[in-house]
């Protein structure tokens, strides 16, 4: 009996469709198990993975396997200096103190300096003071003090100490908002300034987000000065963060050397309300746990390098480790020689200080805190060309695509750096 090919390729048709539909149903099945195994990795969909997301602000890697983002070109400051080192005779000195910690360190700085080049008075180094009692420290313990003084040539002069006829108990002190303006200056800051000769300046933070504002004004240029332009660590500092860092890279060999970095702190999430607002629906901050969940569901290897802002190990954090077990907090990745200085207690300002400039150097940032930190680490990373910022979410399915959740300082370029740099 003959065989009708026909019948034939319909049949083998036919047969390849059960096997195609099993094999899907098969994969639906084992995917919709996939939340409740964190070990398994997820089939992440980048939508058109070698594309640019966000106006060109970020793009997939095409060199390493997961979710990990380019950086793009460092960028140039836009302000300006005046053109000669000559500045006019001064009217008087401006102190103030370092305080809270190095998120509120740039901005202190950038304040003072605005108010004092505004007065044409003379800045008075500071000192740091710590948020914890006997935790004092001299500038040059922690910042480049000749780094510091040579940046405002032309700008400000800057002495080290008030010369020893002016007493401290002479000095008015004088509170100015964050981002002082200058008509907040003539306002408030000048009359007391002409009357009195010498002030002592405190910030205070109406406000802790960094987004630029529409309306320049003429203290643009020296605020971004102050900002991004005077602060450097001292050397020793320096050699220990970079130490730290490429511990991090070297642990992070099936990644190509990248690592993230999340900011969270336990001691801020047990005293941080985590509920969502009401009026936007957005959480303030993320335990370790919902990190977890962010990070793989977005596509992030087990394997990942993950180091935490967390002073020293929680138990709380161990659901976050049992993720990925390359989770490290600074206790476990600095040189055992320097733990003496930089660890002497938690929560000084030398960890402060690792924590921020690890974040600013990572390969992806994340910020399970609201707040300045995330602000101050958002501005350096966007100076430097690295606006690789995931703000966590939580997330519905087993699945989702990483550039949906970068940093709206980034993605609607609204931080006050876009507006410092070009």
């Amino acid at each position: 009996m003959g065989v009708d090919l026909r019948q034939v390729v319909a049949a083998v048709l036919t047969l390849t469709m059960f096997v195609m539909l099993g094999q899907m149903i098969k994969r639906d099945h084992f995917d919709s198990l996939r939340e409740t195994l964190p070990g398994e990795s997820l089939d992440v969909q980048f939508n058109g993975a070698n594309t640019i997301a966000h106006d060109g602000l970020v793009k997939l890697s095409k060199r390493s396997k997961g979710p990990w983002m380019e950086g793009i070109q460092e960028l140039k400051p836009c302000w300006s200096k005046a053109d000669s080192d000559e500045i006019g005779q001064s009217r008087g000195y401006v102190t103030f103190s370092l305080t809270n910690g190095p998120e509120y360190h740039v901005s202190q700085i950038a304040d003072a300096v605005v108010v004092a080049s505004y007065l044409s008075a003379t800045l008075v180094l500071p000192d740091i003071r710590g948020s914890k009692p006997g935790d004092g420290r001299n500038f040059e313990d922690i910042y480049d003090v000749e780094k510091f003084m040579k940046s405002l040539d032309g700008i400000v002069k800057v002495v080290k100490e008030l010369p020893n006829e002016i007493s401290i108990r002479d000095l008015a002190a004088v509170k100015v908002p964050n981002r002082v303006t200058k008509d907040h200056i003539v306002e408030s800051v000048e009359p007391i300034f002409r009357s009195k000769g010498n002030i002592r300046l405190a910030t205070y933070f109406p406000t802790l987000n960094m987004r630029r504002t529409a309306q320049k004004t003429s203290v643009d240029s020296v605020a971004c000065l102050g900002m991004f332009g005077t602060l450097e660590l001292q050397a020793e500092a320096v050699e220990v963060i970079d130490s730290m860092i490429e511990r991090l890279r070297t642990l992070s060999c099936k990644s190509d050397g990248q690592f993230i970095a999340v900011d969270l702190r336990v001691d801020i999430l047990k005293n941080k309300n985590c509920h969502e607002s009401r009026s936007t629906r957005v959480k303030n901050c993320y335990n370790a746990q919902e990190i977890a969940l962010f990070l793989r569901k977005v596509g992030f290897d087990i394997d990942t390098t993950i180091y935490l802002t967390q002073s020293r190990w929680e138990n709380s954090l161990s659901v976050l480790k049992d993720i990925f077990p390359k989770t490290y907090t600074k206790e476990t990745i600095m040189p055992e020689e320097k733990k003496g200085k930089f660890l002497e207690y938690e929560d000084s300002e030398f960890e402060k200080v690792i924590d921020l400039y690890i974040c600013s150097q990572s390969d992806v940032f994340v910020p399970a805190i609201s707040g300045l930190f995330y602000a101050n680490v958002a501005g350096k990373r966007i100076a430097s060309g690295k606006p690789q910022i995931l703000v966590p979410a939580d997330i519905s399915g087993t699945s989702a695509t990483v550039t949906n959740y970068l940093s709206p300082y980034v993605a609607k370029k609204n931080h006050l750096a876009y507006s410092c740099f070009c």
